[in-house]
């Protein structure tokens, strides 16, 4: 008797540990290699994105193009992730306003290869590439598909709306 209830429990086990492992897998291979939720926060999305915060799907798969929202390792501080817009990509020439709340200087560099540049939607309150300069593509995490927290702007994200 005894050994039949450990040999019930071992199979049992053996069951709850092989789906454990599949369910394991199942994220890994999903949020390294395919898409992944984020959190962006703050003003310099605005209007995209809301300053409060927004829980994004990002995917992995797809090289960004121009105009796509990316989330990024910041080249500033390796434990950040800001979220801007691609504005430019290899090769492309990209002029810009160098601060924009104080004057009206501006500057026009060539993207290098290997790299994008990336700005904020609300350039007036955002530290982007005009700061730190282009973005390497390793430093991409992923390209922006939906927002899906707050539930009221559930929705794709696509170009910046002008207001």
């Amino acid at each position: 008797m005894a050994s039949s209830f450990w040999n019930i429990a071992y199979q049992q086990a053996m069951k709850s540990g092989v789906l454990v492992a599949k369910v394991y897998s199942f994220l890994h291979v999903t949020t390294n290699y395919l898409a992944f939720p984020a959190y962006a926060f703050g003003p310099s999305m605005i209007p995209t994105l809301h300053p409060s915060g927004n829980v994004v799907l990002a995917e992995r798969i797809s090289k960004p193009s121009r105009g796509d929202v990316v989330v990024f390792q910041s080249p500033e501080d390796p434990n950040k992730l800001p979220t801007k817009r691609v504005v430019g990509l290899e090769g492309d020439s990209v002029s810009f306003v160098v601060d924009p709340g104080k004057n009206d200087e501006s500057r026009t560099i060539v993207v290098p290869k290997g790299h994008v540049w990336v700005e904020g939607d609300y350039i007036q309150n955002s530290r982007d590439s005009r700061s730190f300069g282009p973005v390497p593509y390793g430093l991409i995490q992923g390209r922006l598909l939906w927002r899906v927290w707050p539930f009221q702007d559930f929705g794709p994200i696509g170009p910046p709306t002008t207001t």
